[in-house]
């Protein structure tokens, strides 16, 4: 990757001004009009190509933080009015549609770069909301000039090389005949107009980078994913335009104990064989905090028992909730007391036939087992 600073001779705290000189100069050297050296016209497009990223302030942002991999595949092809002339032969048989009134747009106020920020998020966080404080570096407009990139007091004034049309027009040869070539005036930049006593607080970019704190509301019932739009709150726009959208994309940390489906929670509880048999009241862990879960008596190994609406809420309508389903793992002692032992033989002995031949008397095993310690 080629670096777009040392392209153009300069430092990376290079302010606008500085740039702007280092390119003139290098375009005016390197100009295929002027220099015919082999080499010299493949020179000036990287040097166009590197002051069209640094010389505006939300793409040399994104360059400087991201390399060419932030500029989204704009940066590396060259200008309409960089192609000699093939580009002169595209906008005779197009009518230069594709170059003039893309130029055009850019001379207006444009809306600026909507943001992405990332936010990892706790899983009860995600179930019921909250408001989180985050900071993001982004573009704001300079209140020194309010976007205009002049010094308070004093104003833009037409371009002397393009005499305010922010293009300019080159008659080529080719072999096909005279063609006319219509591309940005490199003084101004397509822009039209020049500052000549620039913001000191901006450079006269009309905009500068801040680092904001902003408080996002989550919603309930939100998950990995979810996108979120903050309006207003990306770069600033160009030229007075407006600002684009911040968009924070979730990622719900995972809980040590609770899974969630959909709108349902999933989770595993262990009871004992005697708890399963004889039924139980136990306290469990929901998103709501611990609650309590009655166990039937006979409930079979990896039944599932529901908490209704103990689940996530619906996103946009936190009202309706799913359920939180537990799965029941009994949990079967490896080792028994010789008590033990003989409390479940004679227990045993009672469904040898065809069913207990003394209730009372096996209801008192039952509670002298259930009573004892597991071990």
């Amino acid at each position: 990757m080629a670096d777009f600073y040392n392209q153009l001779g300069v430092s990376r705290d290079a302010d606008a001004d500085t740039l702007k000189r280092a390119y003139r100069r290098l375009a005016r050297q390197y100009h295929p009009d002027i220099n015919k050296e082999t080499g010299a016209e493949e020179r000036f497009k990287e040097i166009s190509r590197a002051y069209e990223v640094l010389g505006d302030p939300e793409k040399r942002a994104r360059y400087d933080q991201f390399g060419e991999a932030g500029l989204g595949g704009s940066a590396g092809m060259p200008d309409m009015g960089d192609m000699g002339g093939f580009a002169d032969i595209f906008e005779t048989f197009f009518g230069g549609a594709a170059g003039a009134g893309s130029r055009k747009q850019r001379r207006g106020p444009q809306q600026g770069d909507d943001l992405r920020y990332d936010l990892t998020i706790d899983f009860n966080q995600a179930v019921f909301g909250e408001e989180k404080e985050i900071k993001i570096p982004h573009l704001e407009t300079c209140d020194g000039c309010r976007g205009s990139g002049a010094k308070p007091g004093s104003g833009p004034t037409n371009c002397s090389t393009c005499g305010g049309a922010g293009q300019v027009r080159r008659a080529t040869r080719t072999p096909f005949g005279s063609f006319t070539q219509v591309s940005d005036c490199p003084s101004c930049g397509g822009a039209g107009q020049m500052i000549s006593d620039p913001c000191p607080k901006c450079g006269g970019q009309g905009v500068k980078q801040v680092r904001k704190k902003l408080r996002i509301n989550i919603p309930p019932g939100v998950d990995t994913g979810t996108r979120l739009r903050v309006s207003g709150e990306g770069n600033a726009g160009d030229r007075g335009g407006p600002s684009g959208d911040l968009y924070v994309f979730l990622k719900v940390k995972s809980h040590p104990r609770l899974k969630r489906e959909g709108l349902n929670i999933h989770s595993e509880v262990n009871v004992s064989y005697l708890q399963a048999i004889l039924g139980d009241i136990i306290e469990v862990d929901t998103v709501d905090g611990p609650t309590r879960l009655e166990i039937p008596s006979g409930t079979q190994p990896s039944e599932v028992l529901i908490l209704d609406n103990k689940g996530i809420p619906k996103l946009g309508n936190p009202v309706a909730r799913g359920n939180h389903c537990i799965a029941v793992k009994i949990k079967i002692p490896s080792r028994l007391s010789e008590e033990e032992k003989t409390l479940l033989e004679k227990l045993a002995s009672h469904y040898s036939a065809k069913g207990p031949q003394n209730h009372h008397h096996k209801s008192g095993l039952f509670n002298r087992l259930f009573n004892m310690k597991d071990t």
